[in-house]
Parts: structure tokens; sequence; C-alpha cells
């Protein structure tokens, strides 16, 4: 059974006081070297068509992630309930996705699982059973947001007393509840960060974008910056989109002709370097931010993304007066930098640099690249 990702909104839970943790934020603690939050979003991206993050402290850092950041309606820590129902008053998609910011380990197939069981149960909700139900991971209907609010306002807190009043599907994933690990202490994260295999120990890079009219110089200004990275040791990846009809190849070339024989990929190898080639089919589907950066080596520590600005991932907006063109920020909420030439605008409430000033860029990348 297959789903369609736009129809699925996520929302990261990252609202609640720790109060197991001494007060100390969770989602930006951090597991193998990064925050426990990236390590979420970078499972779920891949799964849905929005995210959206819950937070009620540290909003600004939450903010650098590129995605939207909503606070509970109901003040005083109301718990993830309180979340789920600020998520659900924002989320345009019929479906909602929770998950909490503290479990770095989610399964690549949580949605499309998920969302079986509650088709084939004709379910409201669908949450995790690892053996004992796991209730803030979990697929609901956003419909449902009358039900939970009218719940919350009579005083009700615990989530499966909720689901007593709702159809509620089980998605059973008891072969693998190390999945649905939520870190508890420091000690934990410790104690998971040894637990895991060499292949989940891989290092994931980060990803930066930046967006921008034609003919404001984004490749320019790539090509200035790339070198700066390198220079301070940074492993630079970089996706551009391109026009649909583009080719890096030429008739008469050898790999062109096997490619147009009706080979569906081509690799070409040297001392120097490779290159796959992958034809798709008529109705498959052009790559993603999340697929393309599945096709790059995970030894990289930046990947820096051209075009795909209707996606949501952190970017940096490029602005050039002279070129009379609106803003892209605040529309798209993934911008958490601008860089121009003129005055920046009023009321910005994001990093502001001057467009000419490369080496300033160069040093809000590696700052970001290191966060």
């Amino acid at each position: 059974m297959t789903y369609t990702k736009e129809a699925i909104c996520c929302v990261v839970l990252a609202g609640g006081k720790a109060s197991r943790m001494g007060g100390e934020d969770k989602g930006l603690m951090q597991f193998q070297g990064r925050p426990l939050i990236e390590h979420v979003i970078e499972r779920i991206a891949p799964q849905v068509g929005k995210i959206l993050i819950n937070a009620n402290r540290n909003v600004a850092s939450y903010k650098t992630y590129g995605y939207p950041v909503i606070s509970d309606f109901y003040d005083g820590y109301q718990g993830p309930l309180a979340g789920m129902e600020a998520a659900m008053r924002h989320a345009s998609a019929p479906l909602l996705l929770t998950v909490p910011c503290d479990s770095p380990l989610l399964p690549d197939d949580l949605v499309e699982r998920l969302y079986a069981d509650m088709q084939k149960a004709s379910a409201e909700l669908t949450v995790v059973d690892t053996g004992k139900l796991q209730p803030v991971f979990c697929l609901m209907q956003t419909r449902l947001h009358d039900s939970l609010k009218a719940f919350i306002d009579e005083g009700g807190r615990k989530i499966d007393r909720w689901h007593e009043k709702i159809k509620v599907a089980r998605a059973n994933f008891e072969n693998t509840p190390e999945s649905f690990v939520n870190v508890n202490s420091p000690e934990q994260i410790k104690e998971i960060e040894q637990s895991l295999s060499p292949r989940q120990q891989k290092k994931t890079p980060k990803i930066l974008g930046f967006c921008a009219y034609s003919g404001t110089g984004k490749t320019s200004l790539l090509i200035r910056l790339i070198p700066i990275l390198k220079s301070r040791g940074i492993r630079v990846g970089v996706i551009k989109h391109a026009h649909h009809s583009f080719d890096t190849d030429r008739p008469g070339k050898d790999s062109y002709e096997l490619r147009k024989a009706g080979a569906e990929q081509t690799l070409v190898s040297s001392s120097r370097r490779w290159a796959l080639i992958t034809e798709l089919a008529e109705n498959e589907a052009e790559l993603d931010v999340s697929g393309s950066i599945a096709q790059l080596d995970d030894t990289l520590d930046l990947i820096l993304v051209e075009g795909f600005k209707h996606e949501q991932f952190p970017k940096i907006e490029l602005h050039r007066t002279a070129l009379n063109k609106p803003l892209i920020y605040p529309r798209d909420s993934s911008v958490i930098a601008f860089a121009g030439d003129g005055e920046p605008p009023p009321n910005l409430t994001i990093t502001a640099i001057d467009l000419n000033d490369i080496e300033a860029i160069a040093e809000f990348v590696i700052q970001y690249s290191k966060g």
C-alpha cells in the first residue's frame, strides 16, 4: 500500500520541560556530535510533505532548521497532547504524524507502515506498538482537532484516555523496539551511541541551500565560497537543480551512445573521477532534495544546494536590488539568513549579511556547518 507524502505533515514534539534532564532542552542535546532533533528531522523528512517543530523555549535555535516553529496554544507545559493540538491548528495536510525530538533512530518506513495499518483498520489514528504502546509515535487524521481540543479543555492530559474516544489501530514494531528509544538522561545518550552498529554510526552532512531569482549570481557565489570552505577543512558537496533536458554527455562519446542504446545506468570511471548517469523512465519522478542527498558520499561535512526553492530545508536568500524582485523571506519560513547588496529589509528577524562580503558569508556557513 502506498501513500502520498504531500498528504502528511509531521510535527516534531520539542515542547516539554525535560524535568528528568534537569530542564535541559532535549532536542538540542548532542548525539553523535549533532543535536538530537537533527537526527529526527533527517529520518522523517523523506517520508512526509511538511515538517513543523513544536517548541515552547529556545524558539530561535529551532528556527535555524528552516521549518515553522509553533508553540503550545495552552500555557503551562501541558504535555504532548498540547503539542499535537497546536500542530493540528497549523497543519494544512489531512494527516498528521507526531514524533518526539529525542528519538534519533526512527525507521525509514515508519509512515508507510502507520498509514497501511490505518487504512486496513479504517482507523482515525494509528499508534506504534513495540510490545507496549508508544503513544507519541502516531499518525492521525487532522480532522480530530475538535475532539482533541474538547478533551484538553475538559482537563484531559493522558493520551491513552483520549484514544478511548476515537478509533485507534496499532502498528506492530515489536521486532525493532530500539528504533523508538527516547533519551531520558545524558548517560543514556552515551549508552545508545555505544550500542550503534558501524552503519548506524555514519556521519550525515549538514544541508544548506541558496535561493534567489535568476541573475542574482548563485553559482558565482558558490564558486567563490567553496575554496574558502575547503581551506577550512570542510568537505563540501553540491546539489544543483537543472532544466529537465540537461545532459552531461554529448553525441559521439561512448558513454552517450551506450546510454542511448538503452542502458538505464552508465558508470564512467577513470583514475581521477567517476560519474554515474541514470536515465529516468517517462513516468518516474525526478529526485527531490532528500533523494539527491542519498546519492552523495556520507563522508561529506556539508552539502550546498542550488535550486529546489519550493522544498523545506535551511536556506540563505541572495537578493540583488537592481533586479527589483520581491523578497523570498518571509514567505519561505526555511530561510535562515539574508544576503543582500543594499539595506536589509525592515523588521528582519534572521541574520543579515552583505552579499558582496564573501568572507562574512563563508563565516556564517562555517558556523552553521559546525552547529
